[in-house]
């Protein structure tokens, strides 16, 4: 296996005295492991930052060996760790990728929109100029793994107007006149989640995280790796002030 690609760090963790197996997002392999030599060098560490965008190089004999990792850094952003909402975000994306997805499995959607979160997260003048962004990035995580919603009608009425709830198990949109002798059962859709060009305040983006994170919590991130929920609770306490 010999594999060089641009790459975007989602989890690093030490192994051994010196080094540090690090798994990152590529645009045509999917999620890939590797093992740096000296991972946790003085050098190496503000590169092996999670959402630092990286130019990988993978090398192994065999396909079952954890292949050998040296990396260059294109893009750092480990300069927003120091903002606790960016960081927050950060920790959260980098931490579902690794944590969600096989490695070996191409998800080229999912490279690019996870960049392109991180450049709002690094460019945009507010937070609410990500927040939505995060949500639909969790979205299409689901659905590239095969939970995707149906936000598309009402799945009591057909209808496509006026959705305003999804239902907790079908994971189905639900119209605002069929769902509200039930909303208390229900888990309320923002608008900005049906269309793209609608508005969202923060309380649309919190509404948004707890119609995302109830899925992500029952369907993907269970047994070991519900531990990455914590990240998630993590920015959404930062948002919930916010809000």
């Amino acid at each position: 296996m010999q594999v060089r690609t641009p790459a975007i760090i989602c989890a690093m963790r030490a192994h051994g005295e010196h080094g540090a197996i690090v798994r990152a997002l590529t645009p045509d392999h999917g999620l890939l492991a590797g093992y740096v030599r000296g991972g946790r060098s003085r050098r190496l560490r503000p590169v092996l930052v999670a959402g630092n965008l990286v130019e990988a190089e993978f090398r192994a004999r065999t396909a079952e060996q954890l292949p050998g990792l040296t990396v260059e850094l294109s893009h750092s952003r480990a300069g927003l760790l120091a903002e606790p909402l960016a960081a927050a975000a950060i920790d959260w994306l980098s931490s579902l990728t690794a944590a969600s997805l096989a490695e070996g499995q191409p998800h080229a959607r999912l490279y690019e929109a996870l960049d392109a979160v991180l450049a709002a997260i690094e460019y945009a003048p507010s937070a609410r100029g990500w927040a939505a962004a995060a949500v639909r990035y969790e979205l299409m995580l689901m659905a590239d793994l095969g939970y995707a919603l149906d936000l598309s009608a009402c799945a009591a009425t057909g209808a496509r107007d006026d959705l305003a709830y999804v239902s907790p198990k079908s994971g189905g949109a639900v119209s605002r006149a069929a769902g509200e002798p039930y909303a208390a059962r229900l888990l309320p859709l923002p608008a900005f989640l049906v269309d793209p060009s609608a508005d969202s305040d923060w309380s649309d983006i919190v509404d948004g995280m707890r119609l995302t994170g109830h899925f992500l919590a029952r369907d993907i991130l269970v047994d070991q790796r519900a531990d990455a929920l914590d990240a998630r609770q993590r920015l959404v306490d930062r948002i919930g002030r916010l809000a």
